[in-house]
């Protein structure tokens, strides 16, 4: 009884606290949205961290089945170079709640240390540092993987001038980024990261080499921009101590000019690469292996030293025998490539992004993939001990 009126509390304090913040958001404007921002956020953390009191005083806790990843997952240095393999994944799914990531656990038998999300840059009150979202991750027992994506189009004028009366504002983005036009931007997410306080994740502007796909790529920048802007940003979360940021560099495998945007060493913990097989669903695409997909980048890509992640991993099931596909990419680690210390599904059941009709990624009701990569997570775990 007791526990049922703290959540009931909980919840009615929860509920007044947004609703004033609501009315101050409404009443001060957006000119004045960070100060407020930054202290809601503040606010937030407390919620939070009272709701986490409240769901660990409950026997069956997810984290506590992870017992080695919740000794390391607060050491950022380990994180950089981990002993041992990493899973994660994205679902389209987890706006409201994580439950179809712990779905996805219980059919792969496994836990995944990573969670994945993604969020565009701008003036938007859900584009600020997603704090919530993280301490629920972190909560949970795992770590966050932001994919921090530069969309220029999306901030306000008066507050970032530099985009008034740009037809698009993405053009020479990255050079606008050196020149400090949205250090505003970039210190309140930096100073939310250092607040946060424990390790994530934070790939940032990835694909930068494809010139089709995203508008920071070349067809926009000259790639010496990306790189100083990369390195800029970078800077930045260092002078505000958020020290807690884990970065990650992943261009497309399709495009090899890699040292083109490569920031260098001291800029750079991860190698990510995109890994999915689109099979026939479209007359662009044919159905390729993952050998096909992955092994010409890992060549190159794994000769900056640095530990390697499959950022984006899955197949359509069009065109041909997906849980083979799987099954040949686990087969393959850690022996031929060893550089590969992470596997992050694509867990997606609706995306829209590359086709005019929604393409399903998921596996989960898979029955041969789901015992596939089971049995795959299996293998590659023993191999890479």
């Amino acid at each position: 009884m007791k526990k049922i009126l703290l959540r009931i509390s909980l919840v009615l304090l929860a509920l007044v606290l947004g609703g004033s913040f609501f009315i101050l958001l409404a009443y001060a404007g957006q000119k004045t949205t960070g100060p407020l921002e930054s202290l809601f956020q503040g606010v937030s953390k407390n919620i939070v961290s009272l709701e986490k009191r409240v769901i660990g005083s409950r026997k069956q806790k997810r984290a506590v089945t992870m017992p080695w990843f919740t000794e390391m997952r607060d050491d950022v240095e380990w994180l950089k170079e981990p002993d041992r393999p990493l899973l994660g994944a994205y679902d389209d799914m987890t706006a409201e709640t994580y439950e179809p990531i712990v779905l996805l656990e219980d059919a792969l038998e496994t836990k995944l240390p990573i969670i994945h999300f993604y969020t565009a840059w701008g003036s938007k009150r859900d584009q600020v540092f997603p704090f919530l979202r993280a301490q629920a991750i972190y909560d949970l027992g795992s770590i966050p993987m932001i994919t921090w994506e530069p969309w220029l189009n999306d901030f306000d004028p008066v507050r970032f001038p530099w985009v008034a009366g740009k037809p698009d504002p993405n053009k020479g983005g990255m050079a606008a980024i050196l020149r400090g036009e949205f250090d505003e931007y970039i210190d309140q997410w930096a100073g939310a990261a250092m607040r946060f306080g424990h390790p994530f994740l934070l790939r940032f502007a990835h694909e930068m080499n494809d010139p089709y796909r995203y508008p920071w790529g070349p067809q926009n920048n000259d790639p010496a921009d990306f790189i100083a802007a990369w390195q800029y940003v970078v800077e930045r979360f260092r002078m505000a101590g958020a020290t807690n940021t884990i970065w990650v560099w992943s261009p497309h495998p399709a495009y090899i000019d890699y040292d083109a945007f490569y920031p260098g060493h001291e800029f750079v913990d991860w190698v990510g690469v995109t890994t999915l097989n689109y099979g026939t669903v479209a007359t662009w695409s044919r159905w390729w292996s993952f050998h096909d997909i992955f092994d010409y980048s890992y060549e190159w890509l794994s000769e900056y030293g640095k530990p390697m992640m499959l950022t984006e991993v899955s197949s359509l099931a069009v065109g041909g025998d997906r849980a083979q596909w799987f099954r040949e990419a686990f087969q393959a680690l850690p022996e031929k490539y060893p550089s590969v210390k992470s596997v992050v599904f694509f867990h997606v059941h609706s995306d829209i992004t590359t086709s005019y009709k929604a393409l399903d990624w998921s596996f989960v009701n898979d029955t041969a993939v789901v015992k596939v990569v089971r049995d795959g997570i299996a293998e590659w775990r023993i191999g890479a001990m």
